[in-house]
């Protein structure tokens, strides 16, 4: 059983778009105690996505490792599942 790690994010900037090196992510909208539910949200081959929550459209950018983001400081953590 291999384990995969699934980002989650926060734009506590208010930032129109975000650019991030994975394709699936959890959004939180901002870190606790402003943030909406934790959703799940997978861009499949679209490349992007747009967060129902809080309309943050993340876009997925290879330059970027799992681990980065632009802006920077949106990676909060992850949750390690079972895939």
């Amino acid at each position: 059983m291999a384990l995969s790690l699934v980002p989650h994010l926060a734009n506590d900037q208010g930032a129109e778009k975000i650019f991030i090196g994975v394709r699936e992510l959890n959004c939180m909208g901002a870190r606790p105690p402003f943030d909406h539910p934790h959703v799940y949200l997978d861009m499949g081959d679209d490349g992007q996505i747009l967060c129902p929550y809080c309309s943050t459209l993340y876009i997925y950018d290879p330059r970027l490792s799992a681990d980065q983001s632009d802006p920077a400081g949106c990676l909060v953590g992850g949750v390690e599942d079972a895939a």
